[in-house]
Formats: C-alpha cells, sequence, structure tokens
C-alpha cells in the first residue's frame, strides 16, 4: 500500500495535532504536523533530505507570521535568510517553487472567495472549511493528488467571478508595463525589490537625479502616485524584483 505523507500546518497547535491524529487513524496516511510557517520549511527540507518528502500540506489560511526570518536548511552562517511567510497563502505561494511537487490545500475559518481565489492563484489546490468532516478532508487529499482542484460549492460563482477580474486587471497591468522603456522597467524591477534612489543609481550606474526621473516616468506611465502603487501593479503583471541575493553573492567573491 502506497502511504500518503501529509504536513499540517496550524499556530493553533491543539487544532494542528488534534487534526494530524485524526488522520493518522487513516491506514494509507502518515502526519506530522508544524506550528507555524517556518517550522514547516525545516520539516519539509529534511524530509526531502531524508528522502521521505511529504506529498500534501495542509495550511492555515490564517497562519501568524513570525517576526524573524528563517535561513534555509542546511545554509552557510553568513547566508541571506529566506523570507519567513506572512499567512498560509504566502506559504503556499514560496512551496510552488522551493517544493514543486507538493500539493496544497488551504483550511480556513470562513469562506472567503477573495481569499480562496488569491489561494488558487499562489498554487493551492483546494480551499476547505476547518469544520468539514473528516471524510471529507480525505476525499481532497487523495483528490488533489489526482490533479484535481477542490471548493465548496458554495464559493464556486465568487472564486470564478475573483479569478475573472484578476485576469482583467493582469492585462491591463501588462499593457502599462509593456509601455516603459527597458531601462524604465529595469528601475520598476529594483521598486520591486524594494530599493531606495540611492541604492538603484549604485546598482544601475546612474546618478541619483537620473533614477528620480526614470521613477517618476514610471509612475506617470504607469497612471499611479505612489511608489507601493508601481510595486502593487507590477506584481499583477507579472514583474519580478531583480536578484538582490546573487548580486550581493557576486559582489563578495574576491577578484584574483
Amino acid at each position: 500500500m502506497q502511504r500518503i505523507r501529509v504536513l499540517v500546518v496550524d499556530d493553533h497547535r491543539i487544532f494542528a495535532e488534534s487534526l494530524a491524529a485524526a488522520l493518522a487513524a487513516e491506514q494509507d496516511v502518515d502526519v506530522a504536523a508544524a506550528g507555524s510557517a517556518p517550522a514547516a520549511l525545516r520539516t519539509l527540507d529534511r524530509a526531502v533530505t531524508d528522502g521521505r518528502r511529504f506529498d500534501v500540506l495542509l495550511a492555515d489560511a490564517d497562519l501568524a507570521a513570525p517576526l524573524l526570518a528563517v535561513p534555509p536548511q542546511g545554509a552557510v552562517r553568513d547566508a541571506v535568510p529566506r523570507a519567513v511567510p506572512r499567512d498560509g497563502i504566502a506559504l503556499v505561494s514560496g512551496l510552488r517553487t522551493s517544493h514543486p511537487y507538493l500539493r496544497t490545500v488551504v483550511l480556513a475559518d470562513r469562506d472567503d472567495p477573495r481569499r480562496a481565489a488569491a489561494a488558487l492563484q499562489a498554487g493551492a489546490s483546494g480551499w476547505v472549511a476547518k469544520d468539514c468532516s473528516l471524510s471529507r478532508l480525505l476525499a481532497v487529499i487523495r483528490g488533489v493528488l489526482r490533479d484535481e482542484t477542490h471548493l465548496p460549492p458554495a464559493l464556486l460563482t465568487g472564486v470564478l467571478r475573483e479569478l475573472t477580474a484578476a485576469r482583467k486587471h493582469r492585462s491591463e497591468s501588462e499593457r502599462l508595463v509593456e509601455s516603459l522603456t527597458p531601462r524604465e522597467r529595469e528601475v520598476l524591477r529594483c521598486m520591486v525589490a524594494g530599493l531606495g534612489r540611492k541604492a538603484v543609481a549604485e546598482r544601475l550606474f546612474l546618478s541619483p537625479h537620473t533614477v528620480r526621473t526614470h521613477m517618476q516616468n514610471v509612475l506617470g506611465k504607469l497612471g499611479v502616485h505612489s511608489t507601493l502603487a508601481a510595486v502593487a501593479l507590477a506584481r499583477r503583471a507579472g514583474v519580478g524584483p531583480v536578484e538582490l541575493e546573487a548580486a550581493a553573492a557576486a559582489a563578495s567573491v574576491p577578484v584574483p
């Protein structure tokens, strides 16, 4: 019998352990519990190292974010810390890259079409109420392993509406970003990374005055009035940040 390895992540320890115990009663399920996003990341990394990776992750939608970032498993002492997800949906989004084989399901206290749509966009395969029956949860776990997507029927219309609206916003955002010059797109990616004017100037070998002009042009072409709004629009258009870690690592390599 092929066993299903499940990791429950919830900062309410009693709930996480109770759910893990209920799932563990199934003959074909191995289950573990984690009380935070950093603990979940460590557990997943360790499982991969041990050759016993998890198949499904059940994450609390309202998982609280700790204050500090966590170094990646096995990282060298001076490595740049890995960003800590701010909630369960952010955890799911990060796992799509770091653990692409993992199926994820978000556990929620209440139905919320907007957040359920965000969870699906982040890579989740399902959105399930915390008070659903054990048989329903097991059906979802087994279903997502068959590449099925699971949502409560009452949420379907709302989630489809949210996803349609998101696609519309994305296409509009992409059109605005395409109006930027290559240099302005570079500046925008630096803004997405959280770099200030001086840091952007140093990175792109430009004067602060020139960077200021580029930033003003970016805001004008995107039709926004703040850096925060520009970053939000860039994210919707799929614009990612510049690779700060790669740049820092390159800068630290001694020149022979």
